[in-house]
């Protein structure tokens, strides 16, 4: 059996782009910083500290070598206490030097998505990511390569298509 490289691995190898299409209302509601934040705790140093958040690490990593990383979030509004709480800790990422863009459900009926989340590096790699219907990661092989270029195209396009038209970071305000 091949081993999968870990996500770390993967945009450490990034060459000139990481992008990521979220399409879920919700994603692991037991992880400890969206539990909190629940409770009313804000602008912890889990949420934004590279040190406890090695996502953090990471993206600056890609950044500071030329490394595009791009996320599109598609929701649904009014949005769900998750959406919320990722647009919160999502400054952390903008500071780190990730761009992030919001696309209400609605105005996506026309883009032709594939059936999960994913992460395309180098407009090659495509990383497939599966959840289970409460936003866990899904029991067994949660996760899956491919550099097959119909999944790649479709996952392309509709990350672009996205893009192009959702609303940056810095201008979207949930409701």
């Amino acid at each position: 059996m091949t081993k999968v490289p870990t996500f770390e691995e993967l945009l450490s190898s990034a060459r000139h782009s990481a992008v990521h299409l979220e399409m879920r209302d919700t994603y692991m509601e037991s992880d400890p910083s969206y539990v909190a934040w629940k409770a009313g705790v804000r602008n912890s140093a889990e949420d934004n500290d590279p040190e406890l958040r090695p996502w953090l690490k990471w993206v600056r990593d890609a950044t500071d070598r030329g490394v595009s990383v791009r996320r599109a979030r598609v929701f649904s509004v009014p949005e769900s206490d998750y959406v919320k709480f990722e647009h919160h800790v999502s400054e952390a990422n903008i500071k780190a030097g990730e761009a992030i863009r919001w696309l209400p459900r609605r105005s996506a009926t026309d883009i032709a998505f594939p059936g999960n989340d994913f992460w395309v590096f180098d407009n090659e790699l495509v990383l497939v990511l599966h959840f289970d219907g409460n936003g866990e990661c899904a029991p067994g092989e949660w996760i899956e390569l491919t550099t097959d270029p119909v999944v790649r195209d479709l996952c392309m396009g509709s990350f672009e298509a996205v893009w192009n038209r959702a609303t940056p970071h810095a201008e979207y305000r949930p409701v």
